[in-house]
């Protein structure tokens, strides 16, 4: 119908009837966004926009309540815990009993995890490890008693002889990066979207990997998973999902799809987080990947019902899992063309408060 009228109907026409249509939409939206309740109402009634994020976060909320009972190779409720045990090891100064309300259902579930024999061994040894380190710190209670006694139960090993615990910023002072050397990998790095046709090594995209997941996350969750595609003609049709390649998706000859995970919650509040952990991370991976010589670009993913199924589909994603971004991959041409895309100035964007 709209290719009808646009065949029909004037320029001048259109121009008119998108005017109307932008009064008309800043009245209802000034209506209905002046208070929380009408836009409830609004989102409820005349808009579904949101309707994929509701059920995602629900369906996460289900699946971090079963992961409760049956770990697989990683449990967010274990690793918040065990984060929050670290930082209790590091206030200054350490109170002498802390983490009580916890520590018994800490140690269950990490019993649970290596009774099931399926977890990390590694997210394991850091896990029993620090608990370890906890139960040297603290005075013995009645409640710290009981999960002493259940921690000293478990039957485990450990890997290697490194402690997986918490250590000073002394051990950091060696390793010191200078502004301009930074400033330099950050220059260097652009949003390239012509690349060579040559094929990606998948073991730089481990490397680069490796040091995306040093990147900060809440409670060390890390709600994130990176889908690598190699193929050249997945990573095309991967691409075309996505909004912005349209023009320069066939040249693509890698990508990774960025994952958020919202089983690693237990609440709404903390829904964004996915977002934000897994931009974090894929920042270092960009830098990484600028490292080994490899160039990328950041792939917007739009909220879009379409996109979404299309993608889904192709990656066979859960409903709890939500696209974050993409990010093409490869070997830069020496002759593609980079936007120049001037930032903002630090006037705009810092403000002192």
């Amino acid at each position: 119908m709209k290719k009808f009228l646009n065949s029909i109907l004037p320029n001048s026409i259109w121009i008119i009837l998108r005017n109307i249509k932008f009064i008309f939409d800043k009245l209802i939206l000034t209506f209905f966004g002046s208070n929380n309740f009408l836009s409830s109402v609004y989102y409820t009634f005349f808009s579904n926009e949101f309707s994929r994020e509701h059920n995602a976060v629900i369906k996460g909320k289900v699946e971090y309540i079963k992961s409760l009972k049956v770990i697989y190779n990683s449990s967010a409720f274990l690793r918040r815990n065990i984060h929050r045990i670290e930082k209790g090891l590091i206030m200054k100064p350490r109170r002498s009993v802390f983490g009580e309300k916890y520590i018994i259902e800490t140690v269950k579930t990490l019993k649970l995890a290596i009774e099931q024999n399926k977890i990390d061994k590694e997210e394991m040894k850091w896990a029993l490890d620090v608990l370890e380190q906890y139960f040297i710190c603290n005075e013995e209670t009645e409640t710290i008693l009981k999960a002493k006694s259940l921690f000293l139960d478990l039957n485990s090993s450990k890997s290697n002889n490194i402690k997986y615990v918490p250590f000073t910023y002394k051990s950091n002072l060696n390793n010191q990066l200078s502004y301009r050397d930074l400033k330099d990998l950050f220059l260097k790095r652009k949003s390239v979207r012509w690349y060579e046709p040559k094929k990606v090594p998948y073991e730089l995209i481990v490397k680069a990997i490796e040091i995306a997941k040093l990147a900060p996350s809440a409670c060390n969750r890390l709600p994130y998973s990176f889908y690598v595609s190699e193929s050249k003609k997945s990573a095309v049709q991967i691409a075309k999902c996505a909004g912005g390649t349209s023009g320069w998706a066939d040249n693509i000859p890698c990508i990774i799809a960025v994952i958020g995970d919202l089983s690693a919650y237990q609440g709404e509040s903390n829904r964004h987080l996915i977002y934000i952990d897994s931009s974090l991370a894929t920042m270092q991976l960009i830098l990484a990947l600028e490292t080994l010589g490899l160039s990328s670009c950041a792939i917007n993913w739009p909220d879009r019902k379409d996109s979404d199924k299309k993608i889904n589909k192709f990656l066979n994603l859960e409903k709890h899992q939500r696209p974050i971004m993409l990010l093409s991959v490869g070997y830069p041409c020496v002759n593609g063309g980079i936007p120049y895309s001037k930032k903002k100035s630090n006037d705009i964007l810092i403000k002192k408060v």
